[in-house]
């Protein structure tokens, strides 16, 4: 276990997190996905919209495109409970919310979050401490990844049944894992029961993306280098379609950006939209 069990969350938790709420602090309604939990548990300071990641011109297509693939999941999420799937498996957490924001689905369903200990044990804390609470229903499942965790076996004993299918999600992960280690989690995503569902973002090639956006992933790209954290793995789709389905999955399909501007973004005047061939989406199933 982490000796630091109250460790807080990574930047690229909190920095996603806060673009989630500079999404509704700072563009016209109608909001793709109202989050401001990510900001109560955190709790900046008061000047945190004046920090350079937070600049609300520079960053509306990073923040489009957090809010697009979280809105997406999550109706998702709600289809497939909808349809009377009931565990959802969230891989490296984070400050996910749609527990705290969605219980009347997520009461229906078993809810497990995966992530470091120390950063998990402090949103414990935090979400005991602003009175959100964690119900029964919602499974914290500490995996020391860097100690060889592994999220399977700590799926199994929090509860996880393999006999029952699954929807499991991976948002902002890949890029930091190598392809080996990506299609290990495929394929353990591939191997739940029959007709679970894995949704999961994965970054193109950065020479691929708009111009307008590079100058701002490459900078990120070189920020998490310099924090011992870098970008290892990028994939076109048709590449990570072909490793979906050569790791088990039956099918995989590609959900673009161009798709989520269609679904969320269609009649806004303001020109909000995520970019193309930056970061976008798999579904696939089993």
């Amino acid at each position: 276990m982490n000796d630091k069990p109250d460790a807080a969350p990574d930047s690229t938790a909190a920095r996603v997190a806060l673009w989630r709420a500079l999404h509704v602090e700072a563009d016209p309604p109608p909001h793709v996905l109202e989050d401001k939990i990510g900001l109560q548990l955190l709790a900046p300071d008061q000047d945190w919209r004046s920090r350079g990641d937070m600049d609300p011109q520079f960053t509306r297509p990073f923040r489009a495109s957090i809010v697009a693939r979280a809105r997406f999941i999550e109706d998702l999420v709600v289809a497939q409970a909808g349809l009377g799937l009931d565990q959802y498996v969230i891989l490296g957490a984070g400050l996910d919310s749609f527990a705290q924001r969605r219980p009347e689905i997520a009461s229906r369903l078993k809810v497990f979050e995966i992530d470091q200990p120390g950063p998990q044990a402090w949103k414990r804390r935090r979400l005991i401490e602003l009175g959100f609470g964690v119900p029964d229903w919602l499974r914290f499942v500490p995996v020391d990844f860097e100690a060889g965790g592994s999220w399977r076996d700590g799926l199994a004993a929090a509860g996880f049944d393999d006999s029952k299918p699954a929807i499991v999600v991976s948002t902002g992960v890949s890029m930091y894992l190598t392809r080996e280690a990506n299609a290990a989690t495929l394929q353990q995503v591939a191997a739940l029961a029959p007709g679970s569902t894995l949704a999961m973002t994965f970054l193109l090639p950065l020479e691929l993306a708009d111009p307008e956006i590079r100058p701002g992933l490459e900078m990120a790209e070189k920020g998490a280098r310099a924090s011992g954290t870098p970008f290892l793995s990028f994939f076109t789709p048709p590449q990570i379609q072909a490793l979906a389905r050569e790791s088990g999955f039956g099918e995989a399909r590609h959900v673009s950006a161009a798709d989520l501007t269609r679904r969320y973004f269609a009649g806004r005047t303001d020109g909000l939209r995520p970019p193309d061939n930056a970061e976008e989406l798999m579904v696939a199933n089993t």
